[in-house]
């Protein structure tokens, strides 16, 4: 008897503990949860490689007690999202639209606009590509433009001398910002492009398409063209290679753009979206040419820390386009809502 009824207590009392061991862990999970502030960035596939840096980074300085989740909607993905009051910072490759103003105004979102580095937009080949060794922005007009669907599929059909090979064309899709600043810069109006060309939100499924196929042609930010410079070969325009110093000079234009991210004015007392973008907008220069973009001036930087701090909505652009806008001429305009 007495050693079933230790073997009971002991099944009783292993029983509590393993209740209260549960409970406990239970709780201190719970707390830990609750713990972890949570930061929502969406938008761009050129924003992202400079955000995620941003991102991993600030992570890292504070230790799990924030976490900062960046999506890839493109641009216009990401604007929707933020003007719907889902995300807490949009990343950009072109400046907000009216229609996307609009939206955010309806919802009651204002937003500070935050240049965070220069993104030279970049035309790829394959690196077996030995025809291309330039194209003008006439000539890339004539094989993006919507009358080329169905009409213009062969190089020989681009300049005479270029070989009769078929035409095959990657670009980014119609949600993506850099779609609408390639076709307002080559085009001459936002979003006109033939529609017969392989397209994604997903820079790196550009990549791999240009990147296996000799006759390739394709256009993306500049970050993914320098992560992957031994699968591809960027072609000069108008005889200007994309670089920090021809972006910098500005000889890299019309394809040379200023990148940005957008922070909500629901979000912008939040203590981890302030520390956050304060971290990030400290670190630019830095994350920029880790990701191989072009770093904005200090100054500008410390302007728009201040614009930050100071709760500056709006947007320098109007709701409109900018091509080809200097840096110098980027930082000498106002915010106006």
């Amino acid at each position: 008897m007495n050693k079933m009824n230790f073997k009971l207590n002991s099944l009783t009392v292993l029983g509590i503990v393993s209740l209260v061991t549960a409970t406990f862990g239970l709780s201190i999970s719970a707390v830990h949860s609750q713990s972890v502030s949570t930061v929502t960035v969406d938008g761009s596939s050129t924003v992202f490689p400079i955000t995620e840096a941003a991102a991993e980074d600030f992570q890292k300085a504070q230790r799990g007690r924030v976490r900062v989740t960046v999506g890839v909607s493109g641009t216009g993905g990401g604007f929707k999202k933020f003007c719907r009051g889902e995300t807490d910072i949009s990343g950009a490759s072109r400046p907000i639209l009216q229609k996307e103003i609009d939206a955010c105004k309806a919802a009651g979102i204002r937003y500070v606009e935050l240049p965070v580095a220069y993104d030279a937009l970049t035309v790829v080949v394959h690196p077996q590509n030995s025809w291309a060794k330039n194209l003008t922005v006439a000539e890339l007009k004539k094989i993006w433009e919507p009358g080329a669907q169905g009409k213009v599929n062969n190089w020989n059909q681009i300049r005479n001398g270029f070989p009769n090979a078929p035409l095959k064309l990657f670009g980014p899709g119609a949600n993506s910002g850099t779609f609408d600043y390639f076709t307002e810069a080559v085009v001459g109006k936002a979003k006109s492009s033939r529609g017969d060309f392989t397209a994604s939100e997903d820079d790196n499924v550009l990549v791999q398409g240009v990147s296996r196929d000799k006759n390739a042609l394709g256009y993306f930010g500049y970050a993914y063209y320098a992560e992957n410079k031994n699968k591809l070969k960027a072609v000069p325009v108008n005889g200007v290679l994309p670089s920090e110093a021809t972006v910098k000079n500005g000889s890299y234009n019309p394809l040379s753009r200023p990148i940005f991210i957008y922070v909500s004015s629901k979000s912008i007392d939040k203590p981890e979206v302030k520390q956050f973008v304060q971290f990030y907008l400290q670190n630019a220069a830095k994350f920029s040419q880790e990701v191989k973009y072009v770093a904005l001036p200090a100054s500008a930087y410390t302007t728009a820390q201040n614009h930050f701090n100071k709760k500056r909505y709006g947007t320098i652009f109007g709701g409109q386009e900018s091509v080809g806008l200097k840096i110098e001429e980027l930082l000498s305009r106002e915010a106006k809502e």
